[in-house]
């Protein structure tokens, strides 16, 4: 009995932070998807499609086994998780909340807020490492593995911990005046600290590529034509990719934090911002990746074995990791760029 009552006591405390925060709820509204719900999902499969596209044609590919590379494939791998999250927070959003408890509300949307904090991480890793790979300024040694699991490792921790905070206590339960109108069960002290932390990872982003771009340009004349100019478009479509899909999820976030109850009627359409943000999840394996000849060809590789798998045809041949798609490894040692930074950006175009 006292599990029943706990269960319907759990559902109730969701009932009254939505009431207390919104102007009307969608408790009695019709349980089917809306069209724009429908939308969305669609966007969200093509994201984790796409992922899973560059997380097998990086596994394929030991040419691909390089520590940027490894961090394009976790990028993927935390943006097919996002995918993923946001449509499990469609499916449960609506009517459906109302069937949650706030443990299961807290799951749902720490888990979106965890995925999305690691693809955006995950740009900062791979700053951090192109950064360190340009300064050092010698072909990768043993600490290379060390450096790339630590880095990995800290964006996956950190941004567990981001999604988790609320669950673990940082939540507006006991104090309904302290509750966010977008995420009414989140504190809105939590709401600046979530935008402040993606604030200063884009910060931290621009300091990084401006400091290997002047790094570049001064130390490595011999190198700073196409290369330089390439590296330069890669920098610019990514954080203006970053910025244009993030800010106005930012914004609305920010306007929640400082808004009165029931005073901004903007924050009730707040699913279509995030559902904007996410579409940096589909950009990024386009910036990353699409530039890149050798990728490129893989892909080719890979569609072609799942069209053949779909037809009936054999295809394990098709699907064996390959040792090289191109012709570098014929090379000797003497021939292959002796500068990280020239072995790492070779192939983008």
């Amino acid at each position: 009995m006292g599990t029943i009552y706990e269960f319907y006591f759990n559902k109730c405390k969701i009932v009254e932070h939505y009431n207390y925060t919104k102007d009307k709820l969608e408790k009695d509204k019709d349980p089917s998807l809306s069209a724009t719900s429908i939308i969305i999902i669609v966007l969200c499969c093509f994201i984790i499609l796409e992922n899973l596209l560059v997380l097998v044609s990086v596994w394929r590919n030991k040419k691909f086994h390089s520590a940027m590379y490894i961090f394009i494939g976790n990028l993927a791998f935390s943006d097919l998780l996002a995918g993923s999250a946001f449509i499990a927070n469609i499916v449960l959003s609506g009517p459906a909340t109302f069937r949650l408890t706030p443990v299961q509300w807290f799951v749902r949307e720490g888990t979106a807020f965890a995925t999305l904090a690691a693809s955006v991480f995950s740009l900062l890793a791979i700053a951090i490492e192109r950064h360190v790979a340009i300064t050092k300024m010698k072909v990768y040694s043993s600490d290379k593995n060390c450096r790339m699991l630590l880095l990995i490792g800290a964006c996956w921790v950190i941004s567990t911990t981001i999604g988790g905070l609320p669950i673990l206590g940082w939540n507006c339960m006991a104090d309904l005046d302290k509750c966010s109108t977008v995420l009414p069960l989140y504190s809105k002290h939590y709401i600046v600290f979530v935008v402040t932390i993606f604030t200063a990872i884009l910060f931290s982003i621009v300091i990084l590529y401006v400091r290997i771009y002047r790094i570049v340009r001064s130390s490595h004349a011999e190198i700073a034509g196409s290369q330089t100019i390439s590296l330069l478009r890669t920098v610019t479509i990514v954080l203006g990719a970053f910025i244009i899909c993030w800010l106005p999820a930012f914004t609305i976030l920010l306007i929640d934090a400082s808004c009165a109850r029931k005073s901004c009627t903007i924050l009730y359409q707040s699913k279509y911002f995030f559902a904007f943000a996410t579409l940096n999840s589909a950009i990024n394996p386009l910036i990353y990746t699409l530039r890149s000849k050798d990728m490129r060809k893989e892909f080719l590789r890979v569609l072609c074995c799942w069209g053949m798998m779909g037809q009936g045809k054999p295809a394990e041949r098709c699907m064996i990791p390959l040792r090289s798609s191109s012709s570098l490894e014929r090379y000797t040692q003497k021939d292959l760029p002796t500068s990280p930074f020239m072995k790492e950006h070779s192939t983008f175009v």
